[in-house]
């Protein structure tokens, strides 16, 4: 087991499908790493536009709601003390890992130059017996892994991105949520109560009163076994060594 406590990361950016998405699953950490002095870009890839199964709306309702849905995720992000935000407006419920958002990610990467991605597992289909992972968060995983590498740090891959001043960037590490394969675990136990104050933001989508018990009892069953009152777990790839890190 690795222990990424005493990781904290210069610049993260966290890729993800909809609002909400990296509060359910990655805001303890985030919400940590802010603290520690990490400046972190929060990609949302759609509004999540299609969140309603309210049967008085219709089509019209879309752009209202994504409204609604981008106004809740900056608070969120305030909550946590996310650095910046990026909305990039894809359908929410149609996203599929297109060589056009790989390269968006890419143009996104290599201009913000994070240390660190996060996102999810694009392998992730079925969570237990009740939980059916959705078709965007697995599309938006596997673009910013695909942009991640090779793409970002790849120089004549989309090399029009060149003539617009975007310099390829190696990240140095992918932190993917979601997985068995988990090898590092982030004790949260100093910002859970910061993670469900987030995700309480996002009150058009879940039970505002509730969800702070489901997050605790997540954060309770990651952490079992692992020295920790809570945490987050992910497998972290370790693309390129800081200097500190390398032997002789």
């Amino acid at each position: 087991m690795t222990n990424s406590t005493e990781y904290i990361p210069q610049r993260a950016m966290s890729i993800h499908a909809h609002p909400d998405d990296q509060e359910f699953t990655i805001g303890g950490t985030l919400a940590k790493w802010a603290k520690a002095g990490c400046e972190i870009v929060s990609v949302v890839i759609t509004s999540g536009d299609s969140g309603s199964n309210d049967p008085t709306k219709g089509e019209d309702y879309k752009p209202v709601l994504a409204e609604l849905r981008e106004k809740e995720q900056l608070a969120a992000n305030a909550v946590l003390g996310i650095w910046e935000t990026v909305f990039l407006h894809y359908p929410d419920g149609e996203l599929e890992p297109t060589i056009a958002l790989r390269k968006e990610l890419t143009r996104l990467i290599r201009d913000y130059k994070p240390d660190t991605v996060l996102t999810g597992n694009p392998e992730g289909w079925f969570y237990g017996s009740e939980y059916f992972n959705h078709p965007d968060h697995r599309a938006a995983a596997q673009a910013a892994c695909e942009a991640v590498f090779p793409s970002a740090g790849t120089r004549l891959i989309f090399a029009d991105l060149l003539s617009a001043g975007y310099e390829p960037h190696d990240v140095k590490r992918l932190y993917i949520h979601g997985t068995d394969k988990s090898d590092t675990w982030v004790d949260i136990t100093e910002t859970l109560d910061i993670k469900i104050k987030a995700l309480q933001q996002h009150a058009s989508q879940i039970p505002v009163d509730e969800v702070g018990k489901w997050m605790t009892e997540w954060a309770e069953e990651e952490a079992k076994d692992k020295g920790m009152k809570y945490a987050e777990s992910y497998k972290v790839m370790i693309l390129k060594k800081d200097e500190e890190d390398k032997v002789g």
